[in-house]
């Protein structure tokens, strides 16, 4: 399969960045996005060039650090999968394909496709604790009853793996769906119930901050999410909101 890559190459936040063409021959449909930029990259070395940078770890569709933006579409245009989950045999021979970064404010361009994605982490450090004690006293655990469907949804809420793939969809790189998903996980269960209120102030008002926009309610995000979060969680988070900062 011959392709051309037209990858969005940049040093820093600070520097201007451009698109460069890259052509290359011998892609297998069988291969993954992220094993096509490996031979991009060992061919980029052998001619004594710069590769690419771009993040990546588990190679699972678990950690979420993959995240390109393919053809427009965060993760590409698969559905409930990570970058790393991408196959080659989703383009066609000859295809150009564009590779660019998650575009956000409050995403800053590291290097080439690289972002940084810390302001997420600051979010859920806002507000992303229990001071319940969970240390494993499975007798407390078995005790406390919860309701099978509230489970099930702290559950599902907990599968966000914090990629980013909603603010890159959204017109307003809003972060609500991500923060509501984080917000959820703990509502809905006992344990979240004692820092509830001040949870989902802390996490709004560090989202707000960080320079997100808001939501959009256009669902681009819940389509491109790769764990399919769904935008339940961002009604919820507003009823959260409303009923902390309208208490008493």
């Amino acid at each position: 399969m011959k392709l051309t890559l037209k990858i969005w190459r940049q040093d820093n936040a600070k520097t201007k960045g451009k698109m460069v063409d890259y052509p290359i021959d011998g892609i297998e449909g069988d291969m993954s996005f992220l094993e096509m930029l490996d031979i991009l990259n060992e061919e980029l070395v052998t001619k004594g060039e710069e590769p690419v940078e771009f993040d990546h770890d588990c190679r699972e569709g678990i950690c979420g650090s993959c995240s390109l933006q393919i053809n427009g579409e965060p993760h590409g245009p698969d559905r409930l999968i990570t970058t790393c989950q991408l196959h080659m045999r989703t383009f066609k021979d000859g295809e150009t394909i564009t590779i660019e970064p998650f575009r956000a404010k409050a995403f800053p361009v590291i290097k080439d496709l690289i972002v940084d994605r810390s302001s997420f982490d600051r979010i859920q450090q806002a507000g992303g604790y229990v001071s319940v004690n969970t240390s494993g006293n499975t007798v407390d655990a078995n005790a406390t009853p919860v309701n099978k469907e509230n489970a099930d949804d702290s559950f599902n809420a907990a599968t966000c793996i914090g990629c980013g793939a909603c603010v890159a969809a959204c017109k307003n790189a809003s972060a609500m769906l991500f923060t509501s998903a984080k917000v959820s996980q703990y509502a809905l269960l006992p344990q979240g119930e004692v820092e509830a209120a001040e949870r989902v102030q802390a996490m709004v008002r560090q989202m707000d901050e960080e320079g997100f926009g808001n939501c959009s309610n256009t669902g681009a995000c819940e389509i491109e999410c790769p764990k399919g979060i769904s935008l339940e969680n961002i009604a919820r988070m507003n009823r959260e909101y409303m009923g902390a900062t309208t208490e008493g």
